[in-house]
C-alpha cells in the first residue's frame, strides 16, 4: 500500500512540476524533430531510386 500512495505522490508531483504549455511544446519539438527526420529519408529514398532508374548503365 505503502509503493502504491509513494508511486501517486510522485505522479502528481511531476504534473503539477511541468505546466501543460511547457509539456505540450516540448512534444511538438520532438515530432517536429521526427518528422524532418522522415521527410529527409523519404527524400533520399526518391533520389536513390531516380538514380538508379535514369542514371548510367
Amino acid at each position: 500500500m505503502q509503493n502504491k500512495i509513494t508511486r501517486l505522490l510522485m505522479v502528481f508531483v511531476i504534473l503539477f512540476s511541468f505546466t501543460s504549455c511547457e509539456v505540450i511544446g516540448d512534444i511538438f519539438k520532438a515530432g517536429m524533430g521526427f518528422g524532418i527526420f522522415l521527410f529527409i529519408l523519404v527524400l533520399a529514398i526518391i533520389i536513390f531510386v531516380f538514380a538508379k532508374l535514369f542514371g548510367r548503365k
